[in-house]
């Protein structure tokens, strides 16, 4: 199979992927367990061939999930402005930082996905704050973030198996490709 239709079909299923763990995540409630930061440095670490697609699979996935929630839950899908578009910004900024990986190994993809994780956080509380739910201050900036930090556990959780498993997965699959072409040339 050619690399592009590889990249292709990756692609829809992890838009599915990140529609479907947040709906499902919805379920079990258990606050931001959901790997969509992984997703989003997977996608921009493993489909390099077509950045364009890279980006914009988290980006699917969190708009699919946003409308499934609009349309058929009393969980808003669609909220304040800026904390949606901080939400995706963060999305976009970590599908950049996965562009950033060279050669993913296992501690260097460990690091990244903390670092995915924690740029998420950073900059989804940051809409949080925005919206101005603790005051317009440096004081209320520092209550948002400490706030934040019972959901930044379940993130980092999330996106830590969430990260395992797609990188994880992705490369023992290649492997086996690997060796049964190997076979075959063999």
């Amino acid at each position: 199979m050619k690399r592009n239709n590889i990249s292709i079909l990756l692609a829809i299923f992890l838009v599915v992927l990140a529609a479907a763990a947040r709906i499902f995540n919805a379920q079990l409630h258990v606050a931001n367990f959901v790997p969509i930061a992984a997703i989003a440095l997977f996608s921009g670490a493993v489909i390099n061939d077509r950045r364009v697609l890279a980006f914009l699979i988290p980006l699917m996935g969190q708009f699919l999930a946003d409308v499934y929630f609009q349309l058929f839950t009393n969980t808003p899908g669609f909220y304040s402005i800026p904390g949606q578009l901080l939400n995706y910004g963060a999305l976009i900024a970590v599908t950049g930082l996965g562009v950033s990986m060279k050669q993913p190994k296992a501690l260097t993809t460990l690091a990244y996905l903390f670092g995915a994780s924690t740029l998420f956080f950073l900059v989804s509380n940051f809409g949080y704050f925005l919206e101005g739910w603790n005051g317009y201050s440096f004081a209320g900036l520092g209550k948002t973030y400490l706030d934040g930090i019972p959901f930044y556990k379940y993130t980092l959780a999330g996106d830590l198996v969430g990260g395992i498993l797609l990188f994880g997965g992705f490369f023992m699959v290649q492997n086996e490709l690997i060796k049964k072409a190997e076979k075959v040339k063999a």
